[in-house]
């Protein structure tokens, strides 16, 4: 019964998709990269990543560069369910090839794992293909889930849960996040080859702090000058910081809007008086003295604009998925902002506990918390400092998993 809900929910998707393609950019770019299968077809053995969009491939990235590094000689295949993964991360350099993964299918799974002809497989955090999981699993190839989290809501916990719990049986070894996703597995029979090895985003944002690289035209932006970076903002969010940004125009403001087509940006700039976009930075002498806002009208520099921030904000609070990325802002040890959808995420009740972090409510509480924390230094410098220990202590699962791969020899002949 479970599969044959699961091979309907796979019609479905594809229907749907297809249908929504016809006006959806998105749903376009996922049906039209998936029109030819993957053509190559590696004869040595390979190591395999998949992903389910851009936010998973940062979160595996430490460890797919590790894996470079410790065995340069293996081709890494990277693989992306989702087009804001693959279209972002088409090019990256540390992997051999870039693919869409197919649609799940029996036919599908047995072509694309014979071509790429993997001795280790990784997945991560989340997103189960029943035939793909089935076929490495029959073919006794090593699949590892990395930062895993799992929560009563999802499918392995549900009466229909038996196909998707199977799906967890196929892997070799489940790295979760914490303790509770660990019991949770445990009580569907997944304990032996569970371990809590911590979210591998803490090395990733750690990597790209340490690396330090600077925005061009920020700091000249900036000046010496107070600054509220606001990353992954939605219409919500930019709601909130309205009547605060008028009020403050000696301070700031770095808006990194989640969706940057060109009418989202137009409305947000719209939102904003005095607001500049990025791309006009190149050409500073036709940049208003009075502009304090900066709108950044590209993707895949925000990790390293939180650095140039007092205080931060981080999106998405204000909708029912929640928040985006709270820890690419604290790890420069800065305090975070974020609204009040924050519940399933661990990093950010942890760091609102520790006090590097603040929910709010409504625009009256954002206002108040920014004016108490530009206004007692003492305050920001604790808030800060307290963001940033919680970041640096979670640090060291890249290394959990880099060590099973050796001392089980998974790439060694």
């Amino acid at each position: 019964m479970s599969l044959l809900l699961y091979n309907l929910f796979l019609l479905f998707y594809k229907l749907g998709i297809r249908l929504a393609a016809n006006w959806n950019q998105k749903a376009k770019k996922w049906v039209n990269g998936r029109k030819n299968f993957p053509s190559f077809s590696f004869q040595e053995k390979t190591i395999w990543m998949h992903c389910s969009s851009l936010g998973e491939f940062e979160q595996g990235r430490p460890v797919l560069e590790a894996l470079r590094k410790q065995y340069p000689s293996t081709p890494i295949i990277l693989s992306f369910f989702s087009p804001s993964g693959y279209e972002i991360r088409k090019n990256y350099a540390g992997a051999d090839q870039v693919i869409y993964l197919p649609m799940d299918s029996s036919r599908h799974a047995k072509k694309l794992i014979t071509a790429i002809n993997p001795a280790l497989v990784i997945w991560v955090k989340y997103e189960y293909w029943y035939y793909y999981l089935t076929e490495l699993k029959k073919r006794e190839i090593p699949v590892l889930l990395v930062s895993g989290i799992f929560r009563p809501s999802q499918p392995f916990f549900k009466w229909y849960g038996a196909i998707w719990v199977y799906m967890l049986e196929s892997f070799r070894h489940i790295f979760v996040q914490n303790e509770y996703s660990k019991k949770m597995v445990g009580q569907v029979g997944i304990q032996n080859n569970v371990s809590v090895s911590g979210d591998t985003r803490f090395d990733r944002v750690i990597d790209i702090a340490q690396k330090g690289e600077a925005v061009p035209f920020i700091r000249e932006f900036i000046g010496q000058q107070p600054t509220l970076v606001a990353g992954s903002t939605w219409e919500d969010d930019e709601v909130e910081l309205i009547h605060y940004v008028r009020l403050h125009p000696e301070t700031k403001f770095i808006i990194a809007p989640h969706e940057i087509d060109a009418q989202n940006l137009a409305d947000v700039k719209k939102e904003f008086s005095n607001a500049v976009f990025y791309s006009e930075l190149s050409n500073r002498q036709d940049i208003p003295a009075q502009a304090n806002v900066l709108i950044i009208d590209n993707i895949g520099m925000l990790s390293r604009l939180y650095q140039y921030a007092d205080i931060t904000y981080v999106g998405g609070g204000f909708g029912s998925d929640g928040i985006h990325n709270v820890l690419e802002a604290a790890v420069y040890g800065k305090p975070v902002i974020f609204g009040p959808v924050y519940e399933k995420f661990a990093e950010a009740r942890e760091l609102v506990e520790t006090g590097g972090a603040f929910s709010i409510n409504n625009a009256l509480e954002l206002e108040k918390k920014l004016d108490e924390l530009f206004g007692e230094k003492d305050k920001l410098i604790a808030a800060g400092k307290a963001a940033g220990e919680y970041v640096q202590n979670k640090r060291g699962a890249t290394r959990q998993i880099m060590d099973y791969v050796t001392e089980n020899r998974l790439l060694t002949n």
